[in-house]
């Protein structure tokens, strides 16, 4: 379709000017009555943050989101521009998205005068209606809001006139939605600079008689520890939000899984074909779920969704490097894989000591009571027996980054009960997949005391007890 080019075309068009928040909250009441979700691709928040969030965007709130880092709080915020038209006219040469019908900056108020129907109209993306600053205690009046452009006075322009403005990153978001992120660690005396963006909906730059009318959805994002460790958010600009959303970590362990699926990005190609079996994904989405309620892990740190990413990713990569070593091509994950995991592990939690070794102690304690909790739901204990009595009759089986896959393969034949248990698994009967299904199994049996493992470095032996 063809966009006006002149604001007499515009009129034309019948386009009609209004307030963001209004355009918000049309597109979101649109969205919501077609039945489309208002943030694409948003696992574990259906009936918790995106209800708060559809409240506040159909009641034309400023929005303020709470939670630990790895939330998806900047996700939620950047998707918001979806909302806004795709395409918006302003005054051509506008610096701050002048509304053709309303232009609030001397520029377009002088170029409308001049010009009338023949003022120039631009049209802007949503894309260049959303402006976004992470705080810093060295943010200052001028970013968000303006300062004289020395360069402006220096062409000859009069220090007082309004043209000289250099606008700060607020003003340049007219008409849009503007982010704060990590909003206590601004400094209090720049956060009383938005005392007026949020309830008077201007801003006073200094040293001009000029008042900026601005049109703006402001939304900030805060970790709920900020109020006392770094910073705070003062409570005229706290007051002045309309909706306080507190974002959280999954629930449970399917919601993890849902995540993982969705955001990790195994390895692929080169030959290679990846199937990772979805107890061994459990595992991965369990160990942090079990991390959030250890009381060895700093919870105020948060246990970020990214460490459930990660360790998949390298779970995936681990299982790769060992394929390619034993000059297979299929690649599925084991637990003797898992090792590979405290190096993703370790920088993503903050462990509560500061004794040596601890850390590993701690992860290796974590990694243990995953797989025996993903062991318990997995496998039926009526289905183990015949396993069990296979190593009471002397059977023996190495484990490890070296042993091949077609290996544990033979152990179907050798024990018969194993058939049961990989049918309880879902896995198929491919060397790959037995050698993964075996591990498993046997770390299940010796955490559940079951069996005795003898483990050297990265390979373990399992035999009976007796």
């Amino acid at each position: 379709m063809s966009r006006a080019g002149t604001l007499g075309e515009l009129r034309a068009s019948g386009w009609e000017s209004r307030p963001v928040k209004e355009e918000v909250r049309t597109n979101a009441i649109a969205r919501i009555a077609a039945g489309h979700e208002i943030v694409p691709g948003l696992v574990g928040y259906e009936e918790t943050v995106l209800p708060q969030l559809e409240n506040a965007l159909i009641a034309g709130h400023d929005v303020i989101f709470l939670g630990e880092r790895g939330q998806a709080k900047t996700r939620i915020i950047r998707s918001l521009t979806g909302l806004l038209d795709e395409w918006s006219p302003i005054v051509a040469g506008s610096e701050i998205n002048d509304d053709p019908y309303h232009p609030v900056s001397q520029h377009a108020r002088h170029l409308v005068m001049e010009r009338g129907d023949d003022t120039p109209i631009e049209w802007v993306h949503r894309d260049r209606r959303f402006g976004e600053k992470l705080a810093t205690p060295d943010t200052s009046i001028a970013d968000l809001i303006g300062e004289v452009d020395p360069i402006k006075v220096a062409e000859g322009r009069y220090l007082a006139d309004e043209l000289t403005i250099h606008y700060g990153l607020v003003p340049r978001t007219n008409r849009g939605i503007f982010a704060i992120n990590e909003l206590p660690d601004l400094a209090e005396r720049i956060q009383v600079g938005l005392l007026n963006v949020l309830e008077e909906r201007d801003v006073q730059i200094r040293g001009y008689k000029i008042r900026l009318p601005l049109d703006i959805m402001l939304v900030a994002s805060a970790n709920p520890e900020d109020y006392t460790n770094r910073g705070r958010i003062i409570t005229p600009l706290k007051d002045r939000f309309g909706a306080q959303i507190r974002t959280h970590y999954p629930l449970d362990v399917d919601v993890e899984m849902g995540v993982v699926d969705q955001e990790a990005q195994p390895v692929s190609g080169n030959g290679l074909h990846v199937d990772v079996p979805r107890f061994m994904t459990e595992i991965v989405a369990e160990m942090s779920q079990q991390a959030r309620r250890s009381p060895h892990v700093n919870q105020r740190s948060g246990v970020s969704v990214r460490l459930s990413i990660a360790n998949y990713e390298t779970l995936v990569a681990n299982a790769t490097r060992r394929a390619l070593r034993n000059g297979e091509h299929e690649v599925v994950p084991r637990v003797s894989d898992l090792d590979a995991l405290v190096s993703s592990t370790a920088g993503k939690i903050e462990i509560e000591t500061l004794d040596d070794g601890r850390e590993e102690q701690v992860l290796e304690r974590i990694m243990k009571a995953s797989v025996l909790e993903v062991f318990r739901s997995r496998v039926p204990p009526e289905h183990l027996g015949g396993v069990v009595k296979g190593f009471e009759d002397g059977l023996v089986v190495h484990t490890g980054e070296d042993v091949p896959a077609q290996q544990y393969a033979s152990l179907l034949q050798q024990v018969p009960g194993l058939r049961d248990v990989m049918a309880d698994l879902g896995v198929g009967e491919s060397p790959a997949a037995v050698a993964s299904s075996v591990e498993f199994v046997l770390e299940g049996l010796h955490l559940s005391k079951r069996l005795n493992k003898d483990a050297v470095g990265a390979r373990a032996l399992y035999r009976s007890r007796g």
